[in-house]
């Protein structure tokens, strides 16, 4: 399954290189709801709030009444995430909150998280650099793995987003050995993003059983939505 993803940034729909490098920018809302109505689940993301320099409340809002989303960005506190679904939104990407500082997962946490809003509102955010997960919009690194982390999430959550930080934006393709290792580790639903260039690639994925997070080769065209 194809999810297109809206990052937003400073107001606009952005797209970024390794989540950094501005590459794109868009202020037409109208015209990319409209694209990505039909639909069944679109990704949308608060980079200000993930970065801690700003939110785009009004805007997450604003999108989640019109499109299927799971939207994700600074979301730290249970009383955030209950705000984000009230909103509109269908389930929340959980990130750099399930991680600690010295490496270890916040289970606790997690648990109480599915408890509050339910284990079906809960994506778990897993986005990796150099193979360690990365957290605080990417700024920083846990002394951790997907493979640790993974199995200990798996009873708190209803999805796990990978998110290829390294390949982020730059349309250079996705590791399908990685995608297959992951499969391998849950039996949740499993999404993928970071590189993703092609309608092929996306079959490919899908036929190892993972969904495809899709940005910058639907923004520039390369993939037609």
């Amino acid at each position: 399954m194809l999810i297109p993803s809206i990052d937003l940034l400073g107001g606009r729909i952005v797209q970024l290189v390794q989540g950094e490098k501005l590459r794109l920018a868009f202020d037409d809302f109208e015209y990319w709801i409209e694209k990505f109505s039909k639909y069944p689940l679109v990704q949308l993301i608060d980079l200000d709030a993930a970065m801690r320099q700003g939110d785009n409340s009004a805007l997450v809002a604003q999108v989640a009444k019109r499109l299927p989303v799971q939207a994700g960005g600074g979301i730290h506190t249970i009383e955030r995430a209950q705000q984000v679904l009230e909103a509109g939104a269908k389930r929340v990407i959980i990130g750099s909150a399930l991680f600690s500082e010295e490496g270890t997962v916040n289970t606790d946490f997690a648990a109480k998280l599915a408890s509050a809003i339910g284990t079906d509102c809960v994506v778990a955010g897993i986005d990796t650099k150099n193979g360690l997960i990365a957290v605080k919009g990417w700024k920083a690194n846990v002394e951790l793995t997907p493979d640790e982390a993974i199995p200990q999430l798996e009873p708190h959550a209803a999805a796990f987003l990978y998110t290829h930080v390294d390949g982020e934006g730059m349309m250079q393709g996705f590791p399908m050995e990685t995608a297959a290792r992951l499969r391998n580790l849950t039996k949740r639903q499993l999404i993928v993003a970071g590189g993703i260039r092609s309608q092929q690639e996306i079959d490919a994925l899908n036929a190892l059983g993972a969904d495809s997070v899709v940005g910058m080769a639907i923004y520039t065209d390369a993939i037609a939505v």
